[in-house]
């Protein structure tokens, strides 16, 4: 129980500062392109994590466990940051938040196919009645479908891949700052080969707020794997949900964008399924015939 009350203080810390990183990447999104963002935030996160290894707590290198697992989450990083970067220059910052929400339905089942976790009945009740608040938060309906729709249900997808690779690599490893490195290591490589053909003089405010971005970046997605280790992906991925407050707060101070009076109800509904889920995750396990997050017999190298 101590465990996951920890983990769900990680994913609450998470959201802030992933939502501060998404606000720096909706703002530098509509004078770069993605892979200038992406290439100089990958290479400060890889410094970062590096730096972070000398520390005498850690000192524990980058070596995997799971190198094939490894290589899907980075790869699934990559397309998901790519993903997000379009979906934030074409639609309203708050309305990406329908697609983020869309998130614990997606780890839900993936959670069941890739981890064997089980998901009771009861969850899916509070996952099904967080996707209605998430469908409340949208402030202007689904309208037609545009291309940043579709940018970001394919960052949703990608991410939450990304999310339970996470959790599966945890189970045969406690090393949380390889996953950090690699995925950043990844998108540094993949971007640096597309760099020469869009690179812009960037002022010295703009490579200010690129570092921040990877500093917040940094610290967000390694709060994250820690957090995944601790609780199940479909518990975590709701309490992501608390982004919705950060970016209301920072859509209205930084993007003048205020979402519709009725939004509040859809906080409330997902706000609730989240602690929900939370609470199935400390509810005794002998009741529900299977331990959730207990592994069948996998190859480690996945």
């Amino acid at each position: 129980m101590k465990a996951a009350a920890f983990g769900a203080c990680l994913v609450v810390i998470y959201t802030a500062l992933i939502s501060s990183a998404d606000a720096i990447t909706k703002l530098i999104a509509g004078g770069y392109a993605a892979p200038q963002l992406f290439c100089l935030s990958g290479l400060f996160v890889v410094a970062l994590s590096a730096c972070a290894d000398r520390h005498r707590s850690q000192r524990r290198g980058f070596r995997t466990a799971c190198p094939r697992a490894m290589a899907l989450r980075s790869g699934a990083t990559v397309l998901a940051a790519v993903s997000f970067f379009y979906a934030f220059r074409y639609l309203p910052f708050a309305e990406v938040f329908l697609f983020i929400g869309l998130m614990p339905i997606l780890a839900g089942l993936m959670s069941g196919l890739i981890l064997d976790e089980h998901v009771s009945p009861a969850a899916w009740a509070a996952l099904v009645a967080g996707f209605v608040g998430v469908m409340c938060l949208f402030p202007a309906g689904l309208g037609a479908v545009t291309l940043g729709h579709g940018f970001a249900m394919a960052a949703a997808l990608f991410g939450t891949f990304s999310m339970v690779m996470a959790r599966f690599i945890g189970r045969y490893e406690t090393n949380s700052l390889a996953q950090v490195f690699y995925p950043n290591l990844a998108i540094f490589a993949v971007m640096g080969v597309a760099l020469p053909f869009v690179w812009k003089p960037m002022p010295l405010s703009d490579l200010g707020l690129v570092a921040a971005y990877a500093a917040l970046l940094f610290g967000a997605r390694w709060l994250l794997v820690i957090a995944l280790r601790l609780l199940a992906a479909y518990a975590v991925t709701p309490l992501m949900n608390l982004q919705f407050v950060w970016m209301v707060v920072l859509g209205a101070v930084i993007f003048d964008e205020l979402p519709a009076p009725g939004t509040y109800l859809g906080v409330a509904i997902v706000i609730g399924s989240g602690l929900f889920l939370v609470w199935d995750q400390f509810a005794p396990a002998a009741p529900r015939g299977k331990i959730a997050g207990t592994p069948r017999r996998v190859n480690s190298d996945l």
